[in-house]
């Protein structure tokens, strides 16, 4: 529990002490009198598990493990178990071509397309423009149950990815939000945070976007102190995500810690799944992709799986 105990006007609802709050783990956060509801992240084991599969730099381990952070935030917004959340940054001209992360009902996968000779020409802290050149940022929410399915794309703007992402809900979704991402290396082992908070409505969730005043007064207010989050208190293992959010808004006559849940690395390709693609084909195109082994062969860009199917083994 935090160390400094609320007053007694003020109160503080703790998430359920059954989820471990410190790594691999997001949690909602609300603070009513302010019409401010978000997330906050960590990530661990998750991220060093997703980077194994690569051979990336430092500098483009650091990016992804931001990425993938950012993928837990926002699909963690999903309202439905079954719903899918992808982040894709295609881009031009710069060392990266292509980003893609997803986020379906906790399990987090992701991968980066770049060119490693442009990569040593890049500064130890990389801008967004060195890294991805001209190019957009894409976020896609699937939920198929409610047969709904929205994506935005804005530019990708601004020094850092949190930035990109901050005018992604200014300009596709009109909510005031702050976005805060770190991402470093601690004994080998990487650790990565975020941070998302937006004003919502009256704190109503559902109504429409044209009722959110932009220029509400509280929202200044939630965005210094939560803007005030240092990056090391984010990837801090040893610093529990509530007592995090306790420290930055103790002051607020309540906060509320909502549901917690916890994430794992999950690619969801397996032989079964490939086989079934590659049947979708034509016999003709099917024989074509055959290669001089005798087999079809498949790469799973997330986790660098190759997959060698015999073609009687399909169709």
């Amino acid at each position: 529990m935090p160390s400094v105990v609320p007053p007694p006007a003020r109160s503080y609802l703790p998430s359920m002490p059954t989820t471990e709050l410190n790594t691999d783990v997001v949690l909602g956060v609300a603070i009513p009198s302010r019409n401010a509801r978000g997330r906050i992240a960590r990530l661990g084991p998750v991220v060093d598990s997703i980077l194994a599969s690569h051979n990336y730099p430092p500098v483009i381990e650091k990016l992804l493990a931001e990425a993938v952070t950012l993928t837990a935030l926002l699909g963690a917004l999903l309202k439905e178990p079954q719903g899918q959340l992808t982040l894709q940054a295609q881009t031009e001209g710069g060392v990266i071509d292509l980003m893609v992360c997803d986020y379906l009902g906790g399990e987090l996968r992701g991968y980066v397309r770049h060119d490693p000779d442009k990569v040593a020409g890049l500064s130890e802290t990389p801008i967004l423009q060195e890294l991805f050149g001209k190019g957009y940022l894409a976020i896609t929410f699937d939920q198929p149950l409610a047969n709904e399915r929205y994506q935005g794309i804005v530019p990708l703007e601004g020094k850092s990815l949190a930035e990109a992402a901050q005018s992604y809900f200014g300009q596709s979704e009109q909510i005031p939000s702050l976005v805060r991402l770190a991402a470093e290396k601690r004994d080998g082992n990487w650790s990565a945070g975020g941070l998302l908070l937006q004003h919502l409505p009256e704190g109503e969730e559902g109504r429409e976007r044209l009722h959110t005043r932009l220029d509400h007064p509280d929202w200044p207010h939630v965005a210094i102190l939560g803007g005030s989050v240092k990056p090391d208190e984010l990837t801090d293992p040893a610093l529990p995500l509530d007592d995090l959010i306790w420290r930055l808004f103790h002051e607020e006559e309540e906060i509320r810690t909502l549901d917690a849940h916890n994430l794992a690395r999950g690619c969801r390709c397996d032989p079964d799944y490939v086989r079934s693609v590659i049947a979708r084909f034509p016999e003709e195109e099917r024989r074509d992709m055959v290669g001089d082994d005798g087999f079809i062969r498949v790469d799973c860009a997330f986790c660098s799986t190759s997959f060698p199917i015999a073609p009687d083994e399909v169709g």
